[in-house]
């Protein structure tokens, strides 16, 4: 029998987190013939109570396994740390908030078995989700497809299957300090297979998801896979040079020809604040691929677990973070 394992990042899931756990099961339970499950929880810690929740599943049953981080490292870092301590056939990750139906894991099996390395769940908004959410989230994905050069599909969602040849290459040798893990499966090619799926409107619990973790994200993925926003400063910077020449040259041409009346102090206080505004937002730019280069080279672990409850296959008992640098 293949072994596949589950990954479920958690954080702050206390409402919800039963629920879930119990619809996995079931569907888990339903198809558990020809494969063995090992669902592995990995929670950012925080002040309510789902690592009690979890701890309790987790000594009930010995398929469950529980890793608690230090500290809140955040949703790719807890997929990076299950990917990290397995030694399954296939990995499937879902988020533990009811909104990835745990009943498309006999789906995405069935199509690992075909021969897909990959299987990728694709997120199709219900008319409820609000209007601007669903155009700001399609546009995300176009210009990540137009500057990322990944084929990124439109709704692509961290609930996902990965063979094991793609777990070991994200486990010895993809190893970035900040993954945008829905471009990078993307990135190491071999042959994927797409799913669609209708995320539940949620009915406990609250979205961990603000508009500025959104925007952090987004950033993120765009500057981890594009030079473009770099070679965008560049040309609008010779543009710029271009302009100022020739309104400069305007300016000299009408101050000797008396056609027109040059203000001096309003065009040049127009000019100033519009180069230092550019000039800002360049640096902006450089600042977030400095940013990301910084992170590289202090070379942290990416993860550090705290504790963990049930046989974590892969990992160390005394503690630790991420154990390829």
């Amino acid at each position: 029998m293949k072994r596949i394992d589950i990954i479920c990042p958690v954080f702050r899931e206390e409402e919800a987190i039963s629920s879930f756990h119990e619809r996995l099961m079931d569907v888990l339970n339903c198809h558990g013939g020809d494969h063995r499950f090992r669902v592995r929880y990995v929670l950012d810690p925080s002040g309510d109570r789902t690592e009690a929740i979890l701890k309790a599943i987790a000594e009930a049953d010995e398929r469950i396994e529980l890793l608690v981080m230090s500290r809140r490292f955040g949703h790719q870092a807890a997929l990076v740390a299950g990917i990290d301590c397995s030694e399954a056939e296939a990995v499937i990750m879902l988020d533990s908030d009811l909104q990835h139906p745990p009943e498309l894991i006999p789906d995405l099996i069935r199509r690992w078995a075909d021969g897909a390395d990959i299987v990728q769940t694709l997120r199709q908004d219900p008319g409820e989700i609000h209007m601007l959410k669903r155009t700001t989230s399609r546009w995300f994905y176009r210009l990540f497809q137009k500057l990322g050069g990944v084929g990124l599909q439109v709704g692509a969602a961290d609930y996902r299957l990965l063979s094991r040849r793609v777990v070991e290459i994200f486990r010895n040798e993809v190893r970035e300090h900040n993954p945008f893990l829905r471009g990078l499966v993307g990135w190491v090619g071999f042959r994927v297979d797409y799913v669609p799926f209708v995320p539940a409107v949620r009915t406990q619990g609250q979205s961990k998801y603000r508009l500025s973790t959104l925007l952090n994200f987004a950033l993120n993925g765009v500057c981890s896979f594009s030079k473009v926003p770099l070679r965008f400063c560049v040309g609008a910077g010779l543009i710029l040079s271009v302009l100022s020449l020739i309104v400069g040259a305007l300016q000299i041409a009408f101050y000797f020809t008396k056609t027109v009346d040059v203000p001096g102090w309003s065009s040049l206080f127009a000019a100033v604040i519009f180069i230092g505004g550019v000039q800002l937002f360049f640096l902006g730019v450089l600042g977030e691929y400095i940013s990301l280069i910084f992170d590289e080279v202090k070379n942290r672990p990416r993860y550090i677990v705290s504790r963990h409850i049930g046989r974590v296959s892969g990992f160390d008992s005394a503690a630790v973070g991420d154990r390829h640098g």
